[in-house]
């Protein structure tokens, strides 16, 4: 297998099997994988690959809960996901893109104070945040105890946490395209993203009969 799954060698594998997908799953994956393709054509325009990598991650992960009253958060769902996909990657891909290939640019995600949460609730004036300097020490601190204990479910998680942050600025008009403000954070996160997806759709195919939820929109006649 290629050291780095792409578009074509998803495409060829979903298409020698799909045949056995569950309906909803197999919806799934054509979703995430077509997006995956649709960030490959980015070029080194780093904020079109890193939304159009989280569509991906939309695709494969998210499922009817969002639509009941009471949500779970976004923050459940992922740990939830990534609960499942880790458990079933006996290869240990997933842990070892985490602790080597992306070791790095993932500690400097997690001491960027521009993808926490507090910090920007506290600029922004909202009550409850002024120990947001507090908060940041703290999540670093758990961070490096989830891996340092090579938790890929718990490091997955604080990683997720910071590039929904990345993800709610570029979304929502909070950032210029191509800004040089954010560039290393959308760099690291579009490559993070570009290698992690491909993992994740791929271990959803070895797996078809694992429960990966209903789609939001499923299609309908």
């Amino acid at each position: 297998m290629k050291d780095v799954l792409d578009h074509a060698t998803l495409k060829a594998k979903q298409r020698a099997i799909r045949d056995g997908f569950p309906e909803t799953m197999g919806l799934r994956v054509h979703r995430a994988i077509s997006w995956i393709g649709r960030a490959e054509a980015c070029g080194e325009d780093d904020d079109a690959r890193f939304i159009f990598l989280w569509i991906a991650f939309n695709a494969a992960y998210a499922d009817e809960r969002e639509f009941q009253p009471v949500a779970p958060g976004e923050r459940a769902a992922f740990a939830d996901y990534f609960d499942r996909v880790v458990a079933r990657d006996e290869g240990r891909r997933i842990y070892k893109a985490l602790w080597q290939r992306f070791s790095g640019p993932v500690r400097m995600l997690m001491e960027n104070r521009y993808v926490f949460n507090p910090f920007w609730q506290h600029h922004n004036g909202i009550d409850g945040f002024e120990n947001w300097e507090e908060r940041f020490r703290a999540s670093s601190r758990s961070f490096a105890q989830a891996f340092q204990a090579g938790d890929s479910v718990r490091v997955l998680s604080f990683v997720f946490d910071r590039l929904y942050v990345l993800r709610n600025q570029l979304v929502h008009g909070g950032s210029t395209w191509n800004s040089g403000v954010n560039r290393a954070q959308v760099r690291d996160g579009a490559a993070i993203l570009a290698f992690l997806m491909p993992v994740f759709v791929d271990l959803m195919m070895d797996n078809p009969q694992e429960d990966w939820g209903r789609p939001f929109y499923p299609v309908v006649d």
